[in-house]
């Protein structure tokens, strides 16, 4: 039971840039830890400097000193009772002798015991012992004060991190910055922050990364990089957290010189094996590899007719002498014909996968995507997890918020998790929850566990926002413990992030737990899947690229119904895939969720759901209520203004001013583009009516000219103003017709990647306010070089004074490619969302 100090912020740290992230070690504050006993010293039973149990101990040295003030002394032989021992379980009975009342470890794990005069952190492994000493440290952190006792095991051994990162220093889907490891086709000199890393991961208990982009590069395996990843490996080292490498199937071909790269071919064979031998002549402990192969274009066995399973092991046979393990990625699937009806990508993994069970050798993890598209704001269990009962299994997630807002939308992603995590699959009528499937407790696998696609970059928040950092710690507590609170692990992550004010702790919470239902809200509901552009930066809203092409994320929109049938009665028969409990939950209308409708069957728009409202009529409400939400993220922010520092107070200020506007944008968009297609009206006569609004295109225009947008439903009436030309300034004029008061002075514009384009507002002579487009330079998404949903962005200006009749001019200065574009203007009375 937790017992924590009511403790009460008496300030706020200096700025602090988010380069520590939830290991900020700070002080606590001043006479709140008088109850704490100093101990005599710190006994690491390890002295060997990339020992992880030397780092433990000074881990907890660093930690007595910067959140309690203590010098403490560390030792690395004899035993005193007064002292912190952290060490492994064998080498306290060397020391100390036998420790009573500890049970028997799994790997990893560790005991954890402050009653006494002493304390005592115990691991399995030197690893184990790290973790213990970090959660030790995190107890401190929070001024908890229990006098506990425990044991605890990692769920899981296969607990990694996949880093999307290119040879050239590029990261696919990253909005943190640049590669920490890699720069002009090699490995990086300064490798101080890939140790950073290693840092943080060990201190939720992670223990791999695979260093290098799924869609992997050949070259990353020359021995001069085979080098460079030999000293990843050794900052890597001291934390417990081993080097994984993405292997390019191709590789003996494109980099070899041979003829083929067939997994059966014995040359083949050789070429990989010597390039293993190499790899862990440098590395001898890497971790494995991970192998993307027949997938969106990447080479894999297909060429030569040979089954995903024959690749896995042709792998799986190399690193097994060294202990070794191959993650074989099950996301394949084949471009698709739409106009098919029983054409379903989301049949692709159980079909590809599903004959092959068995067919891998035991140190191969089926890596799975925890729903059967591609990280979608909401998606059905993976069938996969209840049909590979006789091969290891693993979960992958993705941190990296790459259809979810890409980290310039707070979204808390773990209860998005915990659907998947805590379903049961019912295979044989039995719970088969998936949590126990991925662990191997279920179906009695050795191996399996969890992945999770993170992409940290060189931005000192490691993610591109600071609040987004929530979701790789509880990503690493949940490997640890899926069936943890993901409320209280976030809590956990505030204090130790940004201090004990309860007002910080209760909004970040709140708005935090509310951001996935209101993401989901204003971006795609029902199942639907998130309507952005799947083409283009997966980014904005896109509803009609979900449609009219090979990739499979259909809706099957028109004007009278929508939604995928994936029944086997009538549609794809992906319902069928499923054990026969969840089948028949998904084949009957009834019994699908209404948050899952849309994915399993298609339907009227006017279709009445359980709560009563049609379709069509839940989509403008859920639309609206989101965006509703999203203001509140903001409202809430600018609550904390002084409880939190500076820096990374105006940090998140200017994702979460971004978001509220960007919810609207998607609201819009998603909601004109199905009136549009449908014509069927919102009961409450919000959509398409704006009366707050003064499109720029009807304001006297100057240097502007009109722009039609497309997709039509990213500008208000589908048309904008840009520039006539990108050296002429324009200016739009309009008179104000409403009554005088004090309004919000929204503008809603479009910043383009290529320019930076200035904007100044007028009422009459006085200025209100001038701003820059240099989202790409604040911002973490993936920017876009077009008037669309991705650079839609509204900009507002507080309690101004209007007169009636007064003049409004806006003067846009083009800059670069960017045209100074804008949409609109709304002008609105105090509570109005616009």
């Amino acid at each position: 039971m937790r017992s924590l100090l009511l403790l009460v912020s008496l300030g706020f740290a200096a700025a602090d840039n988010g380069l520590a992230g939830w290991l900020r070690y700070a002080p606590l504050p001043s006479g709140s830890h008088s109850h704490y006993t100093r101990p005599s010293s710190i006994l690491a039973l390890n002295s060997t400097t990339s020992s992880p149990v030397y780092v433990a101990g000074q881990e907890l040295q660093s930690g007595f000193k910067n959140i309690l003030g203590d010098n403490i002394e560390i030792q690395h032989g004899g035993c005193q009772p007064s002292a912190v021992v952290v060490g492994t379980v064998a080498q306290y009975k060397d020391v100390c002798g036998g420790v009573e009342g500890i049970p028997e470890l799994a790997e990893d794990g560790f005991w954890l015991s402050t009653k006494g005069k002493g304390v005592q952190i115990l691991g399995q492994n030197d690893r184990g012992a790290l973790y213990g000493a970090f959660e030790y440290i995190s107890m401190l952190a929070q001024g908890n004060s229990s006098q506990v006792a425990y044991a605890t095991n990692p769920s899981a051994p296969v607990r990694w991190v996949n880093q999307w990162d290119n040879m050239d220093g590029s990261i696919e889907r990253g909005y943190g910055g640049a590669s920490i490891f890699f720069a002009n086709g090699t490995i990086v000199k300064d490798l101080s922050r890939a140790a950073q890393y290693a840092r943080l991961l060990a201190s939720i208990g992670l223990n791999a990364v695979v260093v290098n982009n799924v869609n992997a590069n050949a070259t990353t395996l020359t021995s001069e990089n085979i080098e460079g990843l030999g000293k990843i490996a050794d900052v890597f080292r001291p934390y417990g957290v081993q080097l994984g490498i993405s292997l390019n199937f191709a590789s003996p071909q494109t980099l070899g010189g041979l003829p083929t790269f067939d997994p059966l071919n014995s040359s083949v064979i050789a070429w990989w094996q010597n390039v293993t031998d190499e790899i862990y002549q440098r590395i001898p402990d890497m971790a494995g590899y991970l192998v993307k192969a027949d997938s969106e274009g990447e080479p894999g066995p297909a060429t030569y007719n040979r089954t995903l399973a024959d690749a896995a092991n042709l792998f799986a046979k190399a690193v097994k002498n060294y202990g070794g393990i191959v993650m074989f990625r099950a996301f394949v699937y084949n471009q698709l014909d739409e106009s098919d009806w029983k054409a379903d990508r989301a049949k692709a993994a159980v079909q590809f996968f599903g004959p092959l069970d068995g067919k891998f050798d035991s140190n191969v993890v089926v890596q799975i995507k925890y729903g059967p598209i591609d990280f979608q704001v909401r998606e059905p269990t993976s069938p996969l997890f209840a049909n590979l009962l006789n091969t290891n299994t693993a979960m992958e997630l993705e941190v990296t918020q790459e259809y979810l807002g890409q980290q310039s939308h707070l979204l808390y992603l773990p209860p998005l998790w915990k659907t998947v995590l805590d379903f049961d699959l019912r295979v044989d009528g039995k719970q088969s929850i998936v949590r126990d499937i991925i662990s191997g407790k279920r179906f009695d696998r050795p191996l399996g566990g969890w992945a999770a696609v993170v992409n940290v970059g060189t931005n000192t928040t490691w993610l591109g926002s600071h609040l987004a950092m929530s979701n790789l710690y509880a990503y690493g507590r949940l490997a640890w413990n899926p069936t943890n609170n993901v409320e209280s692990i976030l809590q956990d992550w505030i204090r130790l992030t940004f201090g004990f004010d309860l007002s910080v702790i209760n909004g970040i919470t709140k708005m935090s737990m509310d951001s996935w239902p209101a993401y989901e809200s204003y971006s795609g509901n029902l199942g639907i899947q998130t309507l952005t552009d799947i083409l283009y930066t997966h980014f904005g809203p896109n509803p009609a690229s979900q449609d009219n092409n090979g990739w499979g994320q259909w809706t099957r929109a028109d004007h009278l119904s929508v939604g995928m049938d994936r029944t086997v009665s009538n549609g794809t028969g992906y319902s069928g895939q499923y054990p026969a409990e969840i089948a028949a939950m998904y084949e009957n209308i009834d019994t699908t969720p209404d948050n899952l409708l849309l994915w399993f069957h298609h339907v009227n728009w006017t279709h009445h759901l359980h709560s009563g409202k049609t379709v069509i009529q839940h989509f403008y409400d859920a639309h609206y209520a989101g965006a509703e939400t999203a203001q509140t993220f903001l409202q809430t922010w600018e609550s904390l203004k002084g409880k939190i520092d500076e820096e990374r107070y105006n940090d998140v200020l200017t994702k979460l001013t971004f978001q509220s506007g960007h919810s609207i944008v998607w609201r819009d968009a998603i909601n004109d583009f199905y009136w549009n297609m449908t014509g069927i009206p919102d009961d409450a006569n919000r959509v398409g009516n704006h009366p707050w609004r003064v499109e720029a295109e009807s304001m006297t225009l100057n240097g502007y000219k009109t722009y039609n947008v497309s997709p039509f439903e990213a500008a208000s009436k589908s048309v904008a103003i840009v520039t006539s030309s990108n050296s002429t300034t324009g200016t739009a004029t309009t008179k104000l017709e409403y009554p005088s008061g004090t309004y919000d002075l929204a503008v809603n514009y479009y910043d383009l990647y290529g320019g930076k384009s200035h904007w100044k507002v007028y009422l009459g002579d006085r200025l209100i306010g001038k701003w820059v487009g240099n989202n790409e330079d604040v911002l973490s998404h993936t920017p876009s070089i077009y008037l669309d949903g991705h650079s839609a962005t509204r900009i507002t200006f507080r309690g101004v004074s209007v007169n009636k009749g007064d003049t409004l001019k806006i003067v846009g200065t083009p800059d670069g490619v960017e045209p100074a574009p804008l949409d609109y203007i709304s002008l609105l009375p105090p509570g109005i969302v616009d």
